[in-house]
C-alpha cells in the first residue's frame, strides 16, 4: 500500500519519502538548507542536460527553463521528510510547477521546480551569487522560516530587489 501523499497542490504527485529534489539554485547550497530546514540534507552533484538555470528578472534566484543545447548544474537533495517538503515548497514562488525529471547518470527520475513564466534569456551566475548573496539570502532565509507571512509574495518571498 502506498503511504499518503504528502500535500496538495505542487506536492499532490509525492507520497512517501523517497523522492529526490534536483536544486539547480539556491537550494543547492549548504547555508540556505540550514536556514530553511535546520540542517543539510544529503547533496548530490548533478547535471541536467536540455534545461538551464536562467536568471529572472528583478531576482536573486534562477528559474529552471528548457533550453535545446542547456545544462542545469545543481545536487540532488534526498532523504527530505514530508515536514521538509513542505517548507521548500511554501519556499518557492507560484510561478514554479514541481516536476519530474531525468538527471544525467541516474536511473529513477527525480523531482525539481521549473519555472514557468517568461525568464531571462542570460543564465543565472551561480558563483556571483555565492560571493555577493548568498550570505544575505541565507539570513533571509532563516527569517522566512520563522515568520513566512511577514515576507510579500509578489517577488518572492522577498528576495526582489537589487541585484547590483
Amino acid at each position: 500500500m502506498e503511504p499518503a501523499a504528502l500535500g496538495e497542490g505542487r506536492l499532490s504527485g509525492l507520497s512517501g519519502m523517497d523522492h529526490a529534489l534536483f536544486a539547480y539554485g539556491t537550494l543547492q547550497f549548504p547555508e540556505v538548507l540550514e536556514a530553511l530546514l535546520g540542517r543539510v540534507p544529503t547533496l548530490e552533484p548533478a547535471e541536467l542536460t536540455g534545461w538551464r538555470a536562467a536568471a529572472l528578472p528583478r531576482r536573486l534566484y534562477p528559474g529552471l527553463v528548457a533550453a535545446a543545447r542547456g545544462l542545469a548544474r545543481g545536487a540532488v537533495l534526498s532523504g527530505l521528510t514530508a515536514a521538509e517538503w513542505a517548507i521548500l515548497d511554501a519556499f518557492e514562488d507560484d510561478e514554479y510547477d514541481l516536476r519530474r525529471v531525468r538527471i544525467n547518470g541516474r536511473d529513477a527520475p527525480v523531482w525539481t521546480y521549473v519555472w514557468t513564466v517568461p525568464a531571462d534569456p542570460v543564465d543565472w551566475d551561480r558563483e556571483r551569487f555565492a560571493a555577493v548573496h548568498l550570505g544575505d539570502f541565507a539570513a533571509r532565509s532563516a527569517r522566512w522560516r520563522q515568520d513566512p507571512e511577514s515576507f510579500g509574495r509578489s517577488a518572492g518571498p522577498g528576495w526582489g530587489g537589487a541585484l547590483g
